[in-house]
C-alpha cells in the first residue's frame, strides 16, 4: 500500500548512526524488529542464547558490519556483562534496547511446579530487569528502552497465570523505570503484542485452536511479527520523544471487544 511505502520512506534513516540492542534478536518479534532497524540504518546487537540460531540469524539479516551478534542469557548477570563490554568495543555506547528474550508457560495453576515458576520468572522479569540494569552506562542521554509485555495484562487467557504475572511485572517496570531514568533523559515504554505467529507461538498453540483466535479478534486474523517491529522502532526513535511510560497494545482488537 501507498501508505506504507511512504512511511517506510519517511523513517528510512531514523537510526542512522545509532547503535540499538535486541535481546532474544535469533527469530520472531527479535528478528523482526532488529531487520526493522538495519532497515532504519542502525548498528544493531542481537542475542541468543543457542550459537547456531545466533549465527544463522545475523546472516539471514544481512549487513555483516552493522550486526553483532552475542551469545548469551539475558538473565545471567554475568553474560550482560560480557555483552556490555562487547558493544562498548564495538560502538562505544547505545541510543536504545529492546527488552525482548522471554519464554513463555501455559499450564494450569495446580499443575504448575515450583521449578517452572523460576524458570518463566528468571527469563521474564529477572531478564528484563538485568538487561536494563546493565544497559544504563551504555545509554546515552535520549536514549529509548522499550520491553515487551503481553496483551495479558488487559485481558485473561486460561491457564497462563505464571505468564501473565511475569508479564503484568515488566508492564510496571516501563512505568517505574520511566520514572527512575528520567532525570536522564532516557524514555522508557512497552509493548503488548497479542497473537503474533512465531515459533513461540507455533510450540504453545494446538493448531486447532487457530481459528477460535483468529474469530477472537477485531482484524479476523493473527499478527505477524512484522507488524510488531514497527511500533518498537517508533517508541525507540525520536519521533516518540514525549511518549514515556506507557504500553502500546498490538492486537488486532483482541482486547477491545468481541468481533460483532
Amino acid at each position: 500500500m501507498d501508505t506504507n511505502e511512504n512511511t517506510g520512506t519517511a523513517a528510512a534513516h531514523r537510526f542512522a548512526g545509532r547503535t540499538v540492542l535486541v535481546t532474544g534478536g535469533t527469530s520472531g518479534i527479535g528478528l523482526a524488529t532488529a531487520a526493522r532497524f538495519l532497515e532504519e540504518g542502525a548498528r544493531t546487537v542481537i542475542t541468543g542464547r543457542d550459537t547456531g540460531r545466533l549465527e544463522a540469524a545475523a546472516k539471514g539479516l544481512g549487513a555483516p558490519d552493522r550486526v553483532l551478534p552475542v551469545r548469551g542469557d539475558a538473565s545471567s548477570a554475568a553474560d550482560l556483562d560480557a555483552l556490555a563490554e562487547r558493544i562498548r568495543e564495538w560502538s562505544g555506547g547505545l541510543d536504545a534496547v529492546f527488552a525482548n528474550a522471554g519464554t513463555g508457560s501455559f499450564e494450569h495453576l495446580e499443575d504448575t511446579a515450583e521449578e517452572e515458576i523460576g524458570r518463566v520468572l528468571g527469563a521474564n522479569f529477572t531478564g528484563v530487569y538485568l538487561t536494563v540494569q546493565k544497559s544504563l552506562p551504555l545509554l546515552r542521554r535520549g536514549g529509548a528502552v522499550v520491553i515487551n509485555a503481553s496483551w495479558t495484562l488487559h485481558r485473561s487467557l486460561p491457564s497462563s497465570s505464571l505468564y501473565a504475572a511475569s508479564k503484568a511485572a515488566v508492564h510496571n517496570l516501563a512505568r517505574t523505570f520511566a520514572v527512575d531514568l528520567a532525570g536522564r533523559g532516557i524514555r522508557v515504554n512497552s509493548v503488548s503484542p497479542g497473537y503474533i505467529v512465531t515459533p513461540m507461538f507455533h510450540e504453545a498453540v494446538d493448531h486447532e485452536a487457530v481459528p477460535g483466535m483468529e474469530a477472537a479478534t477485531l482484524a479476523g486474523r493473527l499478527g505477524a511479527p512484522e507488524e510488531v517491529a514497527p511500533v518498537v522502532a517508533f517508541l525507540a526513535s525520536g519521533d516518540a520523544s514525549y511518549v514515556n511510560g506507557q504500553d502500546i497494545i498490538i492486537d488486532g482488537g483482541l482486547t477491545t471487544g468481541f468481533p460483532a
